[in-house]
């Protein structure tokens, strides 16, 4: 479906930025990816997964936190691929703290690489995207966009600022083949959720299923996490000719965790 096209998405060696960037591949799509840490391991699967449709994959190492280096990126995409089709933000750190405990530099970090980089992004595919009257813009916001929880001021506030962007994005191109939606999950067990589970585990003296079982009774009904592979195809899902007319969207995959 996606043979021709290209997609960047941003924080793409592990978690959910690597399991969408495999469902695009597999549809075709030459992939940059970003991150930091292994890169050599998610190539690979991202190759795997497109081998059938013989997709190359790019990557840049572009600190998200860095307009520089996002400007960087996205003309080194277009020199190697011609244009972003599709454009996945993804990057995203987390920060845990009561606001008057919430250290300026943490803050300041937190709203950079969640809100910041998508609007850097954004501003610079646009262009390109329209020109073209065809583009996808998924940005991977949270169920934190939707609700709040306690000791997450940063990253509920920017997580809330990406669905704005989004539906402000999605409000300017309306008439035109360039679409944007949000996509909110609830728990996904990637290596941030991870960090999460063990310090549960360590806090009541639990065990890692144990821990596991507290932090989604907590706040998801379904008592199940949301898995990379179910979030890359509602990916795959928005650049299909289905998704046309979806704009604006904040789809929340979380269990029913909004729905309480």
């Amino acid at each position: 479906m996606l043979k021709g096209k290209t997609a960047l998405v941003t924080g793409s060696t592990s978690g959910i930025g690597l399991g969408i960037a495999k469902a695009l591949a597999r549809q075709g799509a030459n992939i940059v990816l970003n991150g930091f840490g292994d890169v050599d391991g998610p190539r690979a699967e991202v190759l795997a997964a497109g081998a059938a449709a013989e997709v190359q994959v790019a990557y840049h190492g572009a600190d998200m936190s860095r307009a520089a280096d996002i400007e960087d990126m996205m003309k080194s995409s277009a020199a190697q691929f011609g244009r972003v089709d599709i454009l996945v933000n993804n990057a995203g750190i987390q920060h845990v703290a009561n606001v008057e405990d919430f250290s300026v530099e943490r803050w300041d970090s937190v709203i950079a690489i969640n809100l910041s980089s998508a609007f850097h992004t954004s501003r610079l595919a646009l262009p390109a995207m329209k020109s073209a009257n065809w583009g996808r813009i998924i940005n991977v916001a949270s169920v934190h966009g939707l609700v709040g929880s306690a000791q997450k001021a940063a990253y509920v506030a920017a997580k809330h600022g990406v669905v704005g962007l989004t539906k402000v994005t999605a409000l300017e191109n309306a008439t035109t083949g360039v679409t944007c939606n949000a996509i909110c999950p609830g728990w996904v067990l990637t290596p941030l959720v991870q960090k999460q589970v063990d310090a549960k585990a360590a806090e009541h003296g639990l065990s890692n299923e144990d821990a596991k079982k507290l932090l989604l009774g907590e706040k998801e009904p379904s008592m199940q996490f949301t898995t990379p592979e179910e979030l890359g195809e509602l990916a795959v899902f928005f650049c299909s000719p289905a998704a046309n007319n979806v704009r604006g969207v904040a789809w929340n995959m979380d269990g029913g965790w909004a729905a309480q």
